[in-house]
């Protein structure tokens, strides 16, 4: 298939609906011209006369095959990887297929959302229901014309076939299949005889991505289109006071300053609104001073003019501050039990020795490549928006509330994002876009700087755990788990993970002290720093207990007894198997000279990831050599995908465990963008090598679970190569405090 044949289409000619019964999924037909056998993809292909099939399908004259994908992608492969699941069940050929991005419609499309690593796991049985439906349709349509009985008729790449080796095209029954009623319970294929699903792909966009096509939010425009760029309060827990924009509206290309805020405040003011669910309609305390113009680079110079005087409605904070308050937390007795088995407070007293840690982790931004942007266009008639948004649906609500719209009103366009992570579930940008565009009754595309992004952003909330283990007889016989975080906890929500199940007596505690700054979901948020503090204490008590750390991991699992214990979310024999994995690929123990290896196991986001890295050391510094990582996420759709996510986020994971630091002063961010916040560089990158744990099981997440373990696996590699105990993030802060304190 050539990428670069795209195909442009109107979406008021594109759904026609009726009732499935079996799975609630809305699927129907019209009438489209006949698909041969010999179809070939056209050279152009928008010249085509494309039939709507269903809302997820499109059928040309000549066989060549739409499907549009649902979810917004933020980089994780969704735009391919989902569609590959329709067309495995559609029975056509990949090269006859051509995506598309899906709009918002939620009567067609199930969750359209990107978070959590959820989308592939989430629309598995749907996608698969909807192709196979679609070709049973169109079998049992074909069968009427033979005048014989649909079961001993079949499909496959695009021709339906009977018992005598007759065969008709898709297309050539489509009119009939159209007056047939939906089947219910479709059989869908066994993986034995999957042609598509784990075969390797490439990235439908990959061509426009790497020609520069426009795909992205930041690459959207209309005619007439006007530029906005917000001014917001530099430091959290302040609001507006004045300003004065008159050397600003001199600048030529900078039409008008106005503020928002005011529709934010009504909004939030709703006696039925639950602030603490919607808190991305930020800082709406506070109006924000808005430059609009002609061009990005006017409203940009326009912003730098502005004179604009804050004052503190609430206390501003520092990282200081943020310390002492985790401190007190940890040390003090309000906490929440989230989970307790046993008697954790009786095997403490018994026991002959407690190992105790307090591990730390900073804020972190998000670091989005494309820096937050959103196209709004308000009219009578219709609220149009697009851009990049992970939560497209939950954006649509909170417009339509926010300018007193029906919900029938808003219409969302979904752009390729230039990454998530997180940041993009939270809608404030489009919320913004939307009060901008409706107060000016003009087009305006809202675009941020990096800045913008990393001062007045969503953050990961600075966390500290204390972690506690009991020892007796050269055994663990209790572990206690307390938390400390600024605004939510993350691990909250996890306390059903492992070592839960596996040591007897078992408990969690949580605290949280309130913050102005906000803080959100960030790239495998609840386990992207926890991993880290639970996977190096694990090494510190194999350590102490003289077992190799991997083993004390399988012996703590051959505790777990799947499936009796109805609490426990992950699988003590899939963990196993995918450590086995990890260690048998990743020559664990077995590393030669001046290579240190450490290694860590976790499980997020329904899927089982283990990893060993190989360090060597220079000039008294790791450098990260390799990383070999095994993955259970049941059926892998798409190898290239799949392997690309996995890396991805081995290499966030080590880069942010090592470098990532960010701190506040009088409620200031202290770091504005990439000349002082520190990335891993790309010669520092190590090489990943992925392995799948092969099974039959429904798919899950990858987006996010490789992520976790690599900063455990890290610093237990760091503790074999120096001796030393890394408890507080980043690295490198600490290795250079050693570094200072041998006076190397």
């Amino acid at each position: 298939m050539k990428n670069q044949n795209k195909l442009t289409f109107s979406r008021r000619n594109f759904i026609r609906t009726s009732a499935l019964a079996s799975g609630g999924l809305l699927i129907g037909f019209n009438f489209f011209n006949s698909c041969k056998e010999a179809a070939v993809p056209p050279v152009d292909v928008s010249k085509l006369n494309f039939n709507d099939f269903n809302a997820f399908i499109k059928i040309a004259n000549n066989g060549y095959v739409t499907i549009f994908s649902p979810n917004p992608e933020i980089g994780q492969g969704v735009k391919t990887s989902m569609p590959m699941i329709i067309a495995e069940e559609l029975d056509v050929p990949w090269d006859h297929v051509s995506v598309e991005q899906g709009a918002l419609d939620t009567e067609n499309f199930q969750r359209q959302v990107a978070g959590g690593s959820q989308s592939i796991r989430f629309g598995w049985d749907a996608l698969r229901q909807t192709g196979a439906t679609a070709k049973q349709m169109l079998i049992n349509a074909a069968a009427v014309k033979w005048g014989i009985d649909a079961a001993s008729c079949s499909a496959s790449n695009g021709i339906i076939k009977n018992a005598n080796g007759e065969t008709l095209g898709y297309g050539d029954v489509v009119n009939e299949a159209a007056t047939q009623e939906v089947p219910e319970n479709v059989a869908l294929k066994e993986p034995k005889d999957f042609k598509i699903i784990g075969k390797d792909a490439i990235n439908v966009d990959i061509d426009d991505i790497i020609t520069g096509k426009p795909l992205f939010g930041l690459d959207y425009k209309v005619d007439g289109m006007l530029y906005a760029s917000v001014l917001r309060p530099p430091a959290f827990g302040q609001i507006l006071e004045s300003y004065d924009a008159a050397e600003a509206k001199a600048l030529p290309g900078v039409i008008d300053v106005i503020t928002i805020g005011e529709k934010a405040r009504n909004y939030l003011n709703q006696d039925e609104f639950d602030r603490s669910a919607h808190w991305s309609v930020r800082l709406s305390e506070s109006d924000k001073v808005v430059v609009i113009g002609k061009t990005t680079w006017d409203v940009i110079k326009g912003k730098k003019a502005i004179k604009a005087i804050w004052k503190d409605k609430s206390s501003t904070e520092s990282t200081e501050q943020h310390d002492k308050e985790l401190n007190d937390l940890l040390n003090g007795k309000k906490f929440n039990t989230m989970r307790s088995d046993g008697n954790v407070k009786k095997v403490f007293a018994g026991a002959d020795k407690v190992i105790e840690r307090v591990y730390e982790s900073p804020f972190l931004p998000h670091n989005c490549m494309e820096p937050m942007n959103f196209f709004a266009n308000i009219t009578n008639e219709k609220v149009h928006l697009v851009g990049p948004i992970q939560t497209p649906e939950a954006a649509a609500k909170v417009v339509a509330s926010l300018l007193n719209r029906n919900l029938e009103d808003v219409h969302v366009d979904m752009t390729r994002m230039g990454g998530g992570f997180g940041r993009r579930l939270y809608g404030d940008f489009a919320y913004e876009a939307a009060e901008i565009a409706d107060k000016i009754k003009q087009p305006i595309k809202l675009i941020s700087t990096r800045e913008d992004d990393m001062t007045t952003g969503v953050y990961r909330p600075a966390i500290k755990y204390k972690i506690a283990a009991a020892l007796k007889d050269g055994k663990i016989t209790g572990y206690h788990l307390k938390e400390a975080a600024v605004n939510s906890n993350m691990y909250g929500l996890i306390p059903n993970f492992f070592p839960a199940g596996a040591i007897e007596n078992y408990q969690v505690d949580i605290a949280n002290y309130q913050s102005n700054i906000t803080t959100g979901a960030w790239r495998a948020p609840y386990t992207n720093f926890l991993a880290f503090a639970e996977q190096s204490f694990f090494d510190e008590l194999a350590t102490e207990l003289n077992i190799d750390p991997v083993q004390l991991r399988l012996d703590l699992l051959k505790n777990v007894k799947d499936g009796e214990d109805v609490t426990i979310e992950y699988s003590a024999e899939r963990m196993t198997n995918t450590i086995k994995l990890a260690v048998e690929k990743g020559n664990w123990g077995n590393s030669k000279n001046g290579v240190y290896q450490g290694f860590a196991a976790y499980y997020s986001h329904n899927t089982h990831v283990a990893e060993v890295v190989d360090i060597t050391m220079k000039n008294g510094q790791p450098s990260v050599e390799k990383v070999t990582v095994a993955v259970d996420c049941g059926i892998v759709v798409n190898p290239t995908g799949a392997k690309n996510q996995i890396e991805g986020g081995v290499i966030d994971g080590i880069g942010h465990a090592m470098y990532g630091d960010f701190s506040f002063k009088n409620g200031k961010p202290q770091d504005v963008n990439f000349n002082t916040y520190r990335l891993i560089r790309m010669k520092e990158t190590p090489i990943v090598e992925t392995y799948f744990v092969e099974n039959e099981l429904s798919p899950t997440g990858l987006g996010e679970p490789g992520l976790p373990p690599a900063g455990g696996a890290l610093a237990n590699a760091i503790k074999a190569a120096t001796g030393q105990i890394l408890t507080k993030q980043p690295f490198i802060k600490s290795l250079q405090d050693r570094k200072t304190d041998l006076n190397v």
